[in-house]
C-alpha cells in the first residue's frame, strides 16, 4: 500500500467519523398513551401521526439523530430531568409552572382549548354554563389545571389517565363534557364514537395556565440542544415542511405566533 493510498484511507475514515459526529443522537420523549392525530401506534407497532412526522422533520433539519422514546405522560418530566430522555415533544404547552422545572424551545404549534359535549346539551364553554356538570379531564395536563381553577368551584372535575378514557365516558354518558385541545377533539368528533358530540366553544384565554403554545421541553441549562431544536423548528417553518406535514392531517394551519 502506497503512502498516498494510506493517506486517502485516513482522510476517508476521518470524514466518515466527522459525519457520524455531526448527527448527534437525542432521545425524544413522547407520551406512551395514544393521542391521535398527533401520535399513535399503527397496526405494526410503529408510531405515526402529525407530531411524529414533525419530530423527524425537525431533527433532520437540526442534524440530530433522534430516537422516539415513549414515556408515560405523568412521568415524562421526571424522565427528562432524570436523563432517561433528552427532550420532550408530546404536545406539551409552554407554561410558567413547567418553566420552573424545565426549559422550552420556541413553539411549534398553538391551538385553543375547547369544551366538547353531547349535541343535545345546550351548554357553553363558561363557568356559569358548566355549573353542576361533570367535566372529564386528562390528568397532569394544562386542561386539568384550567378546569380546577375556572370550573372547579361549581362543577365536578373527574380525572382520567388518558383523554381517550374521558372521550369514552363522554360517549357513554358518564360525564357531561370534556376539555381538551381543539385539534385532538376535532379528530374525536369526526369518528364514529364521537359523532354524538360537538365542540361547544373555546374556553376563555388564561395564558398563565394554558401557556403560549406547544414547544419541545429540555433540561434546565441545556441551551445547546434547545438552540438546535429552535433552528430545526425555524427551518421547517420557513421551507414549507411544517405546512406540508400539517396538510396531511388538518384542513387549516395549527401554527400561530
Amino acid at each position: 500500500m502506497t503512502y498516498k493510498t494510506v493517506l486517502a484511507a485516513t482522510v476517508a475514515v476521518a470524514a466518515f467519523s466527522a459525519n457520524l459526529a455531526a448527527a448527534e443522537e437525542v432521545k425524544i420523549g413522547i407520551a406512551a398513551e395514544p393521542y391521535p392525530p398527533f401520535a399513535s401506534l399503527d397496526a405494526s407497532g410503529e408510531w405515526i401521526g402529525w407530531e411524529v412526522e414533525l419530530i423527524n422533520a425537525v431533527c433532520t433539519a437540526a442534524e440530530l439523530e433522534c430516537v422516539i422514546t415513549p414515556v408515560a405522560w405523568d412521568g415524562i418530566i421526571p424522565s427528562l430531568t432524570g436523563q432517561q430522555i433528552d427532550a420532550i415533544m408530546a404536545s406539551m404547552s409552554i407554561t410558567e409552572e413547567r418553566q420552573k422545572t424545565i426549559d422550552f424551545s420556541d413553539a411549534y404549534y398553538n391551538t385553543p382549548a375547547v369544551i366538547v359535549a353531547d349535541k343535545s346539551m345546550d351548554i357553553e364553554a363558561t363557568p356559569e354554563s358548566l355549573a353542576g356538570k361533570i367535566i372529564g379531564i386528562q390528568a397532569s395536563t394544562i386542561h386539568q389545571a384550567y378546569a380546577n381553577k375556572h370550573f372547579g368551584d361549581a362543577a365536578e372535575i373527574r380525572v382520567y389517565q388518558t383523554q381517550d378514557e374521558a372521550n369514552q365516558d363522554l360517549f357513554s354518558g358518564r360525564i357531561d363534557a370534556t376539555q381538551a385541545d381543539s385539534i385532538a377533539m376535532a379528530d374525536f368528533i369526526a369518528s364514529d364514537t364521537g359523532a354524538c358530540c360537538e365542540i361547544k366553544g373555546a374556553v376563555a384565554n388564561d395564558e398563565g395556565v394554558l401557556g403560549r403554545g406547544v414547544g419541545a421541553g429540555v433540561r434546565k441549562g441545556d441551551d445547546a440542544l434547545r438552540e438546535k431544536l429552535n433552528a430545526g423548528i425555524a427551518k421547517v417553518l420557513a421551507d414549507g415542511s411544517h405546512d406540508e406535514i400539517t396538510s396531511r392531517y388538518f384542513t387549516t394551519s395549527i401554527y400561530s405566533q
